[in-house]
């Protein structure tokens, strides 16, 4: 009986644990539940926000991409940590045969999309109001800032052990042929391959690991020189 009883402790002291855990990740969150799992899974490889608050928003004004992280724009002339964020994200795929719904995509590819995001999140808690004014209008003027901003994210992902999600989205986006090509060309041509972020996590595992301080000075300093080379995208952190 006493057996019994010590077993059944154990299921509540988990079960309360979980819920504890899963709280956690939800301060100062606004989360869907028909996606709140991948968010507490990509959430829990980023300690650094648990105080930042984050809406995770659906919306069908995404045109040409899944999702995309921003500031608010009165936050952003708040203190740092008193900004607020959205993660909009897109709820259907336009696929050539019809609508898709986001859900029906693997957990590890929307916990990478997630963990993207999340890391330009990361990323723009280090820039000022002017910055990242600057960095809209280098989004929108310069693939090779593009490139630069995306590594970034995908830096700040990799260092936290998501690497196998960002290869499982990218693998998911480039294989699924079905998904508008122009989209898949966007992501071909802009974003990191699969092999560059094997190359990522290989470098931030080794002695020449890239210190984020650097990656963000390249990037201020590409919106400074104003390297300008029209593509057509004008929202930073758009995936």
């Amino acid at each position: 009986m006493l057996r019994f009883a010590f077993i059944g402790w154990l299921l509540l002291l988990s079960k309360h644990l979980a819920a504890q855990e899963l709280l956690q990740y939800k301060q100062n969150k606004v989360i869907p539940a028909a996606i709140e799992e991948s968010i507490r899974q990509a959430l829990s490889h980023y300690p650094e926000l648990e105080e930042t608050t984050i809406h995770f928003v659906f919306t069908d004004k995404l045109e040409k991409s899944i999702m995309a992280a921003r500031p608010t724009f009165w936050s952003l002339f708040k203190k740092k940590q008193n900004r607020t964020y959205k993660v909009l994200i897109n709820p259907a795929f336009k696929l050539g045969y019809g609508i898709e719904s986001i859900n029906r995509i693997p957990d590890s590819v929307m916990v990478g999309w997630l963990g993207h995001e999340l890391g330009h999140i990361m990323d723009y808690e280090h820039k000022s109001a002017w910055g990242m004014m600057g960095m809209g209008i280098a989004y929108s003027l310069s693939r090779n800032y593009v490139r630069k901003a995306e590594r970034i994210a995908d830096a700040y992902a990799v260092n936290r052990e998501m690497g196998a999600y960002l290869v499982a989205k990218k693998w998911f986006i480039l294989l699924h042929t079905e998904l508008p090509e122009a989209y898949r060309n966007k992501i071909e041509a802009l974003y990191l391959s699969p092999e560059d972020i094997g190359k990522l996590v290989a470098d931030l595992e080794s002695d020449d690991n890239p210190e984020y301080e650097e990656l963000r000075l390249d990037d201020e300093k590409a919106v400074s020189e104003g390297e300008v080379e029209s593509h057509g995208e004008s929202v930073p952190g758009n995936s």
